[in-house]
């Protein structure tokens, strides 16, 4: 058995953990770009009735000290925000009339 992700009480998500816990924008769009609309829908599904409860866990860790399971559910959380413009506005992964949409950063804010 592969060692936990995430913190015990968001458990039920280690299933989303190894695609979704990204650490940069770029990681987060290129997923959801190559990732199915029923796969993301599966994974907002599941997360969004506990997003405002990981914010509030993540928030009692100071952000330039997190441990690593509470800074992979801040990646899931940030994964989150990046799916539900394609669930709730587009319905599909690609923003619509947006030709080749690419995501490219020359900085990124960390964590």
């Amino acid at each position: 058995m592969t060692q936990p992700r995430l913190p015990s009480a968001f458990a039920e998500f280690e299933p989303f953990a190894e695609k979704w816990c990204l650490a940069t924008e770029a990681e987060r769009w290129d997923t959801r770009m190559n990732t199915s609309m029923a796969e993301i829908r599966q994974f907002y599904d599941a997360f969004s009735p506990r997003f405002e409860e990981a914010i509030d866990y993540c928030d009692k860790f100071p952000l330039d000290d997190l441990p690593d399971d509470v800074l992979n559910l801040l990646h899931l959380i940030y994964s989150m925000v990046m799916v539900s413009m394609a669930v709730e506005i587009f319905g599909t992964q690609k923003p619509a009339d947006s030709a080749d949409a690419v995501m490219h950063r020359v900085s990124a804010p960390v964590p």
